[in-house]
């Protein structure tokens, strides 16, 4: 039997667990982003200091599961928290069974920074493939500097490239997305769901994002992210992003683990908008935060770490 897609798999079903701190509602726009955000910043060939990746794909990865098998990692349990801002809401698939394990704001939304990029990615390279277009290699470079150093100039020349808002609509009606929408002309401020934020990763998983030329590569550069929340490894335009949700798993899980995390201060609301999302052969895991600028970078990553560890107790 197919793994069940993003949208039958979140319909209706979800297992509900209290989440530390409930969110208030949604204002009405995002706030401001930073100066280095990618509107701000032209579309540009990324650093030759990258590595440069193969142009020869690998295979696609949809996965054929029984939903008799059980889950050998799945645990759900109650998150608790001592957290302190605005919103944090988290989902957990079971990708086996169906089974989601989510916060009660599951479905609430905050702009998903650089977390879209892997749908940037996957929509050029799915795009590409449907056209017969060869992908030259500085394309590909591009894909995965957006990936592996979440390179914002690489994504911005990337989502120009899918049409703008286009690409961010075609994400919604593929992967069966209900909350999130589109902000004109600015793909870090769409607004997602920690729900929705599965059915992205589900999306990319199954193959249906990507298309089955380039599935394979897109979950190899997820497991090949790069870089900590030190400053030494955080640039204006690109930064690291190995952290969060990888840090609270075991390590025979981490070593294989896909993961694409979203993280930006803002100043207009004076809130680190920072969102981990990860991908394991047996479950799909999302986190997604706001909170004061002043607790840094490395609070929300450990905020996500903890949600990861008691979901999936390493003993």
């Amino acid at each position: 039997m197919l793994i069940p897609s993003a949208a039958s798999a979140l319909t209706g079903s979800e297992a509900t667990v209290v989440s530390a701190v409930p969110a208030p509602a949604q204002p009405a726009t995002s706030p401001e982003p930073a100066a280095s955000t990618p509107a701000a910043t032209a579309a540009a060939s990324p650093s030759t200091a990258a590595a440069s990746p193969s142009t020869t794909p690998g295979p696609a990865t949809t996965r054929h599961v029984s939903n008799q098998r059980p889950s050998r990692s799945l645990v759900a349990g109650r998150v608790t928290l001592d957290y302190q801002g605005d919103f944090i809401g988290w989902a957990m698939l079971d990708r086996h069974t169906g089974e989601v394990v989510a916060a009660k704001n599951a479905n609430q939304t905050s702009s998903t920074e650089s977390m879209i990029k892997i749908w940037l990615v996957s929509d050029y390279l799915r795009r590409a493939a449907e056209s017969g277009q060869t992908v030259t290699q500085d394309w590909l470079t591009k894909a995965s500097d957006a990936v592996r150093h979440s390179d914002d100039r690489a994504a911005q020349a990337l989502y120009v490239a899918n049409g703008k808002d286009e690409s961010v609509r075609r994400m919604i009606e593929m992967c069966g997305m209900t909350d999130t929408s589109a902000y004109p002309s600015w793909w870090s401020r769409t607004q997602m769901s920690p729900r929705d934020a599965l059915r992205l990763a589900s999306c990319v998983a199954d193959g249906t994002a990507a298309g089955p030329q380039w599935t394979g590569w897109v979950m190899s550069e997820m497991r090949q992210v790069e870089g900590s929340t030190a400053p030494a490894d955080q640039q204006a335009t690109r930064g690291g992003g190995r952290w969060g949700i990888i840090d609270g798993v075991p390590g025979t899980v981490a070593r294989t683990l896909a993961i694409k995390n979203g993280w930006t201060a803002i100043g207009a609301d004076s809130n680190w908008h920072l969102n981990c999302l990860a991908v394991s052969d047996d479950w799909i895991m999302s986190v997604m935060t706001r909170y004061p600028v002043e607790n840094g970078l490395q609070y929300g990553a450990g905020v996500c770490a903890s949600v990861a560890g008691q979901l999936l107790p390493r003993a």
